[in-house]
């Protein structure tokens, strides 16, 4: 007869099986628990402490003589000879426009002024104002409703129309636009 030769192989030891698992578990929840606890609070560290004093500091720095002009409520007044003086100006009253990618449902009515220091200003306005009107409503009509959701978007629309009315005179004319209504519907 033939004996077959069995092996017994053997078994892990029921103790050391029981202790090593909760080591394992534990040490499966360890990243996930340093991740909920730390990254909250280096967060708000960061935030704390680096972004927002350097964006404090940023706002607070004073405009470079070439950056943009910080808008005002009503032109500035110049020293002259005589005292103050009022910068010529011109103002576009109610200007209507349809916002553009609105289909004709939505629409801006501005009204705003513009100054320089050319004393012709206004003369020059005058004498052009059919086409410094249709400058106007294509710089406005092409603005998007999201482009005047945007943070600063007045800003950006001042440069606007400050540079297209000084490259449709074909020298430098308006220096700053100031809005005295603006309403999006």
């Amino acid at each position: 007869m033939s004996s077959a030769k069995t092996e017994a192989v053997p078994a892990p030891a029921p103790a050391a099986a029981a202790a090593a698992a909760p080591k394992a578990g534990f040490g499966a929840w360890l990243p996930a628990l340093v991740v909920v606890l730390v990254a909250p609070a280096a967060s708000w560290a960061v935030t704390e402490f680096a972004l927002l004093p350097r964006l404090q500091q940023k706002l607070l720095q004073p405009l470079p003589a070439g950056g943009a002009p910080v808008p005002a409520a009503a032109p500035a007044k110049v020293e002259g000879k005589g005292g103050p003086v009022t910068p010529p100006t011109y103002e576009f009253s109610n200007m209507v426009v349809n916002l553009a990618g609105t289909m004709g449902t939505r629409y801006l009515k501005t009204t705003f002024m513009i100054t320089g220091s050319d004393p012709n200003l206004h003369a020059e306005f005058e004498e052009n104002k059919a086409k410094m009107t249709d400058v106007t409503l294509n710089v406005l009509s092409s603005l998007t409703l999201a482009d005047l959701e945007e943070p600063g978007s007045k800003n950006v629309l001042r440069e606007k129309l400050v540079s297209a009315y000084n490259q449709a005179f074909g020298h430098r004319v308006a220096e700053q636009v100031y809005f005295s209504e603006f309403v999006v519907q």
